[in-house]
């Protein structure tokens, strides 16, 4: 009978380090990555610049310091008196040069003095935004306060080419600007939201009441937010 018990005890151990071993296992494996860094200009989503600052000759939108690791947009809208409205029909344009449609869904502002900052997508960078039938803008920002969210369908961009020489296909190319160190168009050409194009113009509008006492400096950023579907 000790024989017995002995084996059936020898069988349990047995057992119990199986099932730790069996418990324990993991396998590992590895997946391979790859990305690039490219200049602003070249990027997948990018932005163009169109209207020079009141401020200075070169466009509103430029990279003050084009080093390598150093490149970052700014916009320059120069300096404004109290009471008057400036607006920057074609601060810049966004254009989008992905393989698939990208969903603008909303813009905020933040910084000292976002307040007086207004902001439009729209069709004809001629003309003022407010002022296009309605199928051809809408306004993000009113004043400082974001009137679209994060649901919301604001405009779709077309899937692009990838090549960031041009846009709208192959119709309009973008150059090179060596004085602002961005891509750059002017072309006249009005078309409507959700109209299978790749670019769409941005109005930046500023207004300073009178009366306002903010101590400067007057800056800080616009956050531009997408969506976009990627999956069948």
């Amino acid at each position: 009978m000790g024989c017995i018990r002995r084996k059936f005890m020898f069988i349990g151990i047995l057992m119990l380090i199986l099932s730790v071993v069996i418990a324990t296992q993991y396998a590992t494996t590895k997946i391979p990555y790859s990305f690039g860094i490219v200049h602003p200009s070249n990027a997948d989503i990018r932005f163009v610049g169109a209207d020079n600052s009141s401020a200075d000759e070169p466009r509103a939108l430029r990279i003050l310091d084009n080093s390598s690791g150093s490149q970052y947009y700014q916009l320059m809208l120069g300096n404004h008196s109290l009471g008057n409205v400036k607006n920057y029909t074609a601060a810049f344009a966004i254009v989008n040069e992905e393989q698939f449609p990208i969903n603008i869904t909303y813009i905020n502002v933040s910084g000292n003095g976002s307040s007086f900052l207004s902001v439009w997508l729209h069709g004809n960078h001629t003309t003022e935004a407010a002022l296009e039938e309605s199928s051809a803008r809408i306004q993000m920002v009113d004043n400082g306060v974001s009137l679209t969210d994060a649901n919301t369908n604001a405009w779709i961009l077309a899937a692009g080419n990838g090549d960031p020489s041009n846009m709208n296909g192959t119709v309009i190319e973008t150059g090179w600007d060596e004085t602002a160190h961005v891509r750059y168009n002017d072309t006249t050409m009005v078309f409507s939201r959700n109209t299978s194009r790749d670019w769409i113009w941005v109005q930046i509008s500023i207004f300073i009441p009178i009366g306002t006492e903010i101590m400067p400096p007057y800056e800080g950023s616009i956050w531009i937010h997408f969506k976009a579907s990627t999956h069948a």
